[in-house]
Order: C-alpha cells, then structure tokens, then sequence
C-alpha cells in the first residue's frame, strides 16, 4: 500500500490524543477521577434527556424506513451478492457489537437493579427480582442495536451506491459534503469518531480484562492484581494484532465463527444442567414485562425522586452505544455489500437483540437464583470484593466449574479479540485517505492501532472502578449524538435525491 494513502493529520491526531490523555490521568489518577466524576454527574443530568429521545427516535426511524419504499434498496450494484453467509454475517456484526462486556454484565448487572430496583419498587422484594431480572435485557435490546445500525445504513448507502471511494465515519453526512470529503468539517467529523472509538473501545476492554483475570486466577490458583490484568490485556493485544494482520477473511471471520459456537454451547450447558424450568419461566416473564413496559422505559426520566437509576444506567449505556455506534456501522458496512437496507436494519435489530437476551436469559438468570435460593450470595460478593469475583462465585456453583470457567475466559477473550481487531481495522480505514469497497487498509497500519488500543485501558484500569468508565463513555459520546442528527438528515436526503432523479 502506497503511504501516500495514510490520512497523516487524522493519523497524527489521533496518536497524540492517546498520549495527552494517557499520561495526565496515569500521572495523577486521584484527581483524574475526580474530575472525570464531576463531568459525568453534569452531562448526565443536564442532557440525560437527549440521550433518552435519541433512542426513542431511533428506532421510530429505523423501523419506518424498513417499511417503507427505500427498504428494498440494494447496497450494492443490483448484480453483487452477499459477500458473507448469514451466519457468519450474524457472527461478525454480533461479536463486533457486544464484546466481552456482555460476558461480565449478564452475570452481573442484574444484582445493582435487585438492590437499587427502578420505579420506587422495594429493594431485594419479588418486584424487584424481576426489574433486575428485564431491566438488562431492555439495555441490550432493540435500543442498543438501533444506535448501532442507524449509522451503519448511514455509512452504507453512500458507500456501495454513491460509490465513495472511502470507508469512514464523515462519509454518512456525505449529502452535505458533497466536494469536500477530504476538507476541515469532514476531518473533523472523523476524528470525533475516532475519539469516540478511543475511548468506547478502552472502556469496554476496561470492563472484560479484569473478569479475564479474575477467571484465570482461580484456575491457576494465582493472585488477581493488576499486574494479573495488564498480562491480558497484552495477551489481548498480541491476539488481535495477529487476527487483523490476518486480514477479515482468515481472522475475524474465523474468530467470531468459533467463538458463536463456543458462546451457545456454553449456555447451552448452563441450561441443561442449572435449574431449566426456573430459568425459561423467569425469561419469558422478562420478555412479557419488557414489552408490556417498553415504552415506559424508553421515556422515563425519573423526574420525582433522586434514584439517579435513569442517569446511572440507561443513559450510560446509551452513551456506550451512541460512542460505539460509528465503528460498529463502519465495520457491518464493511460485511454487508449486496444486502438490501431493510434486511440489515431487520438482522441487526431481531438478531443482535436475540443474541443479547440470550446471554441475560441464561447467564443473568441462574446468577439471580443463587442469590433467591441462598446457594451464594452474589450481591454480598460482589459489593465485598468486586464484580468479577461475584462472576467466578457464580461458575462455581455449576459442575466440572473449572473448566467451565476455563470456557467462560477463552469466549471473553475471542470476544475481547474480535471487537478490538474490528476497530483495528476501522480506525486504520478512518486514517486512510481512499479506500474503495473491497479494499483493506495497510497491515502495518491495522497492528499499530491494535496496539495503540491497548494504552487507554491499562490506563483506565490503573485509576479504577466503573465509574470511569461511565465517565469516559458518557463524555466521548456527547459530540457523535449531534452528528446523528445530521448524519440521519443527510441519509433521507440522499434516498429521496436518489429514487426521485
């Protein structure tokens, strides 16, 4: 590849960032986290409420553009077939979208609902089982996977039908840079993408890397300590380098193919032999409770008390999928030439939703009824000693626990793997200047941001706690909420342009 190719500035830009942010908050991580938890108790409760409409709106637009005329449109020439099976189609996009963070908050996420329940309902009561019990599933649902695939069709219409001959995140507002792709506002459109990649991808490996350690400790009989966690993390790096060195084809196709399987057969096993009848009752409780509700929970606010529960919870985990959304659109439109716009909004919507349940179902549930049988207490675990203790309590409960566990670590770490070697290769497409459909970046370029990736969350990690993970998400979200305005109006400007010539 020619380096001529390299978007040197936004390349630049971006390096430096990972620096200047790095070495303050590892320099002085005490006032770091102070700051950073000031800055998300204000974003949050000042404009909690655009993140609750953009969700709302989300999913209204998605689902009438997948209904309407311009959903049998074709990204693609009207001769180019589906580059991927289904399957493997359905294995990337969901491995990319959820990544081992899934993995630790299926186990987990329910215990702080049960303890701290939504809508005034009595801590640790029945009501509250089954708030914790759906308020997860609603998390990782449908709103999730409608901030992913908005940006995705975005991206996607511009690419393979406009026949841009770059895959980055400007190329959704394309309507109204038409001339200009390489000029001042798309660079900086990109490296608000760029930024929100940094820092939703080091937030997510921020939250799986200690459960890793946490899982190889007990089945080595070693001690969990940071050092224990920055080992992952290097073992992750040195993974996923080696996948997107490989290309997508032969490594993040294969990981995320091997790693479905190894993920369902997992739970296919907790299923069988955990408690079965209780764990589908629970579920389809869950389900009816979460349609019945749907729309009360995508509007609640919250406006009468100071639980804090909408600000805590549903606003960071919107403002993890609004960080994330640009790499996953960026990286499904990459898988998804010759796939009409209605059958990737319905596969990443109905598919991705599904897969997420499924872990909550399974996982989330059998944790929860170790704790209302008395088995373990999961919540006195976790709040003790940490969340990722509270996981390995949990998988010891099951038979032949260590190599369940064993299990439970190798799919965290390819899920890990897969999610980093596809923003590897984003962020090496984001900083190259022309990239035609079909094309790859430099591999040189796709390992040093695979390795470049690795700094924000060590560092991350070394201040500690999940509250700085929410503050980094909440944070490098709040400028690509406003490009998805821009970015939506520009998409239906481009279809009506299009059909009406």
């Amino acid at each position: 590849m020619d380096q001529s190719r390299i978007d040197w500035p936004n390349f630049g830009t971006c390096v430096a960032i990972i620096i200047f942010v790095c070495l303050p908050l590892a320099l002085a991580p005490e006032r770091g986290g102070q700051i950073m938890e000031a800055m998300y108790a204000y974003i949050a409760t000042e404009f909690g409420i655009f993140y609750l409409s953009a969700g709302v709106a989300c999913i209204g637009f998605l689902v009438w553009l997948a209904c309407s005329k311009y959903g049998t449109v074709k990204l693609g020439t009207e001769d180019d077939v589906a580059e991927f099976s289904t399957l493997s189609w359905v294995a990337m996009l969901f491995c990319t979208g959820v990544g081992a963070g899934l993995m630790y908050w299926c186990g987990t996420e329910w215990a702080y609902y049960y303890q701290a329940p939504p809508f005034g309902a009595e801590p640790r009561s029945a009501e509250a089982a089954e708030w914790a019990s759906t308020y997860g599933m609603y998390h990782w649902g449908v709103s999730a996977w409608a901030f992913y695939c908005l940006p995705t069709i975005a991206i996607a219409y511009p690419y393979y039908v406009k026949k841009l001959d770059f895959l980055r995140f400007s190329g959704s507002c394309h309507y109204f840079l038409k001339g200009r792709e390489h000029g001042l506002l798309a660079r900086f459109i990109d490296f608000l993408f760029m930024i929100a990649l940094i820092g939703g991808a080091a937030s997510s490996l921020g939250f799986s890397t200690p459960m890793i350690a946490a899982c190889i400790a007990r089945i080595f009989d070693v001690q969990h300590d940071f050092g224990l966690e920055m080992t992952v993390v290097v073992l992750c790096m040195l993974l996923f380098a080696t996948s997107v060195w490989l290309g997508l084809k032969k490594g993040i196709k294969k990981l995320s193919d091997i790693n479905m399987l190894l993920a369902f057969g997992l739970l296919a096993f907790i299923l069988v032999v955990g408690p079965t009848a209780f764990l589908f009752k629970t579920s389809l409780n869950s389900v009816g409770l979460m349609a019945q509700n749907f729309v009360r929970m995508s509007f609640w606010t919250d406006p009468f008390t100071d639980s804090r529960f909408v600000e805590d919870w549903t606003v960071f985990y919107w403002a993890w999928w609004i960080a994330y959304a640009p790499f996953v659109g960026l990286f499904v439109t990459r898988i998804s030439r010759g796939r009409s716009i209605r059958q990737v909004i319905s596969g990443m919507l109905i598919y991705g939703s599904l897969g997420s349940w499924v872990f909550y179902m399974i996982i989330g549930n059998y944790s929860l009824f170790l704790e209302l049988e008395g088995v373990i207490s999961i919540t006195e675990v976790m709040n003790a000693q940490s969340g990722n203790e509270a996981i390995v309590a949990m998988l010891d409960q099951l038979p032949l626990a260590t190599l369940v566990i064993s299990i439970f670590s190798l799919v965290a770490f390819i899920f890990a793997a897969t999610t980093y070697d596809s923003a590897s290769y984003i962020l090496a497409s984001g900083a190259t200047l022309h990239l035609k459909a079909g094309d790859d970046p430099a591999r040189w370029h796709r390992v040093f941001w695979a390795f470049a990736l690795g700094l924000m969350p060590a560092t991350l990690m070394f201040i500690g706690g999940l509250r700085v993970m929410q503050v980094t998400l909440l944070i490098v979200s709040a400028p690509i909420l406003v490009v998805g305005v821009a970015m939506s109006v520009s998409l239906m400007r481009s279809l009506r342009e299009q059909l009406h010539a």
